[in-house]
């Protein structure tokens, strides 16, 4: 789920789950309903419940164990954990499902509940319209009282991610070059294993914001403009490379020992440049996902798929495809062998391996990497003139490669601009890709100019 402008008092209501404003539109009520709907898809049986470090999560938990209970499920809870660890957890424990309370990367007034599979992955399209379906109608299948759930405390959840981890890693060599990080982890739920895994793999760490508490330093989302204030603090702290979490830490930024914003894009670029140096195998991107990507692929001689933009359709294409590594533009690594969920914890032992096995500094990394740009704009379009508008662009480019996976994606060889509704409001999204930033925005703005013209 993103995040997006609603009405005061709206709840946004998906097959991914549910967010809105905390005694807003989401309330205990809606939570319980909601706990309610899962626990009725999954039968009872075990479940996993994790949260992140907002206030708010404490008065959510309640809810959610009452409607998990009412369904006799057994909920194991993890605690104040991140997104990929829950989806780990899931596994581990062979729970039927579970869910994270977890607003992303909203501001902190807001909250929301993400649901997962047994596989420990986010549930499908499939899937989640059924619970969705079951939160909508009120149907809740709630058991007798001597059939009723039970809470069970687990507090290692977070020691079995750090410890798969290290185990897919050259350990040795990092703890050899003796890194220094600076993690900013924001008060989100991140900071207490990324210190713990940092550490772990020989790193001298600082930490800002490690605390788990849901105390936002900055603007949740790690994109640059909401990071003035921590890029110095990498080359103050003299540090190798700044590691930069979301609230639920499944997407990593990396900022360079010089204090330069490497992003999010190039944070799966390093992580799969590693990966298929370790074994070579098919990757499987978004496909609003950077061509580097392709470019990685290609030479190690690999092929690399495109999906719908979502978690869940990533992974579903990654199982399908016997994917090494997948993830999104936005920081999502995804690596099955820890779990199907965007783990930026794998991401930083990855980066730290390439870095320790390269011997390079991370901005050198950086440059030998292809260079492309990627703007992104959005236009105000109903669905019913989502066909007219594509058809237009179509007939526009008739030079470029056409796709229609997922709204309308046009390639050329050197660029490429891909334009989906969004499936909450009555726009669309446009981004592009080019060598050069001018480039991409002109392609942005000729979509624009169709959009008017049809």
């Amino acid at each position: 789920m993103t995040a997006i402008p609603v009405p005061d008092g709206a709840l946004i209501v998906s097959v991914s789950g549910i967010r809105g404003i905390v005694g807003q539109g989401l309330t205990a009520e809606k939570a319980l309903a909601f706990a309610s709907a899962l626990g009725s898809h999954l039968s009872g049986g075990a479940v996993a419940l994790s949260r992140d470090g907002r206030p708010s999560g404490a008065m959510l938990r309640h809810a959610v164990h009452a409607g998990f209970l009412q369904t006799g499920c057994t909920v194991h809870d993890l605690g104040i954990v991140s997104t990929p660890t829950c989806g780990l957890a899931i596994r581990r424990l062979c729970a039927r499902g579970g869910m994270q309370i977890t607003a992303s990367h909203n501001p902190a007034e807001w909250n929301g509940l993400k649901l997962f599979s047994s596989h420990g992955a986010v549930l499908t399209a499939a899937e989640g319209k059924i619970v969705k379906e079951r939160f909508d109608a009120g149907s809740f299948a709630n058991v007798a009282w001597d059939r009723l759930g039970t809470v069970l405390p687990c507090t290692t959840a977070s020691d079995w991610h750090r410890d798969r981890v290290l185990e897919l890693v050259d350990v040795a060599a990092i703890r050899k070059r003796g890194f220094s990080v600076f993690l900013d982890a924001n008060g989100g739920a991140g900071g207490p294993l990324g210190r713990s895994l940092l550490e772990a793999l020989g790193c001298r760490v600082t930490v800002e914001g490690g605390d788990a508490d849901g105390r936002f330093r900055h603007a949740p989302e790690p994109l640059a403009d909401n990071l003035a204030s921590v890029l110095p603090c990498v080359s103050l702290a003299r540090a190798d490379l700044g590691l930069v979490l979301d609230p639920d830490a499944d997407r990593l930024a990396i900022i360079d020992e010089t204090g330069r914003y490497i992003g999010e894009e190039l944070t799966l670029a390093l992580a799969v440049s590693l990966r298929l140096r370790q074994q070579p195998g098919p990757v499987v991107i978004n496909m609003s996902t950077s061509r580097l990507i392709e470019d990685l692929a290609s030479s190690f001689g690999v092929p690399c798929e495109r999906s719908a933009v979502g978690e869940a359709n990533v992974v579903e294409k990654m199982q399908a495809t016997g994917a090494v590594i997948g993830g999104e533009g936005n920081g999502g690594v995804i690596d099955p062998r820890v779990g199907l969920v965007r783990d930026p914890f794998i991401g930083m032992a990855l980066v730290l391996e390439l870095l320790a096995c390269t011997g390079k500094k991370l901005s050198d990394l950086v440059a030998d990497l292809p260079a492309y740009h990627i703007v992104k704009d959005k236009h105000t379009v109903s669905a019913a003139r989502l066909p007219q508008v594509n058809a237009a662009l179509a007939k526009h480019w008739p030079d470029a490669r056409a796709s229609h996976l997922d709204g309308l994606r046009l390639d050329w060889p050197d660029r490429w601009v891909h334009v989906r509704g969004s499936n909450t409001e009555p726009i669309v999204r446009v981004i592009a890709e080019a060598r050069t930033a001018a480039e991409a925005q002109q392609l942005c703005g000729q979509v624009g100019a169709t959009i008017s013209a049809s």
